[in-house]
């Protein structure tokens, strides 16, 4: 019994480490009882071998381990910030920072999603959700970074989405710019793709804060 016990644990674990994240459902060719599960990954999540990411979501150390061996982990994290809250796609402060656009690092993921807003906490990071109406929830694209699909802002959807979301604390010129933001970094071509998500929210607040911003 003791060896069975054994044997059924390590395939167990031999698939979860062959998986970016996993819920009991994908370990069913191998065991179905939910209790079983619960227990070992009890002890896995003890001892450090299995990560839990949120509620039933988990991934392995080895996992997480071989990424950055690979130099491939902050992949892994971009993707994993789509995973853990469907719909959604990196935003904000993140996205801004990777364009220069805001020079404090941001210590968090940040995203924008249809659903209310959330955050998760786990030990591989601090993810955070913003929920924006359907219409808004556009201006993202979907890149392949090594093996993982990532959906990001657009460097203008990026601030479009971050000023909306301040849009009742910007009440005037001096507001906006004590955001700090590094307009040089913004181009023609993203100032007309700005003006479109303004087309679609189509509200006075945002269009005065655009013309506080680059006017």
């Amino acid at each position: 019994m003791r060896n069975e016990f054994k044997f059924k644990s390590k395939k167990i674990i031999s698939l979860a480490e062959k998986l970016p994240y996993l819920t009991f459902d994908d370990l069913s060719p191998i065991e179905n009882d939910r209790i079983y599960l619960k227990v070992l990954f009890y002890r896995y999540i003890k001892n450090n071998q299995v990560l839990r990411l949120k509620r039933g979501l988990y991934t392995t150390k080895k996992y997480i381990d071989d990424l950055q061996k690979a130099n491939i982990f902050s992949y892994y994290l971009e993707f994993l910030a789509n995973i853990l809250y469907q719909p959604s796609y990196l935003s904000l402060d993140y996205i801004l920072y990777s364009h220069n656009l805001l020079t404090e690092m941001p210590t968090n993921f940040t995203s924008i999603t249809k659903n209310k807003t959330n955050t998760f906490s786990n030990k591989l990071g601090n993810f955070i959700y913003h929920k924006i109406k359907d219409e808004l929830f556009c201006g993202f694209k979907i890149v392949k970074e090594a093996e993982f699909t990532i959906s990001k802002a657009t460097k203008a959807k990026a601030l479009f989405d971050f000023l909306y979301l301040r849009k009742n604390l910007l009440i005037n010129k001096r507001a906006v710019k004590e955001l700090r933001l590094n307009r040089d970094n913004f181009n023609k071509v993203d100032l007309e793709e700005f003006k479109r998500y303004l087309e679609i929210e189509n509200s006075k607040r945002m269009k005065e804060i655009f013309n506080c911003l680059f006017r």
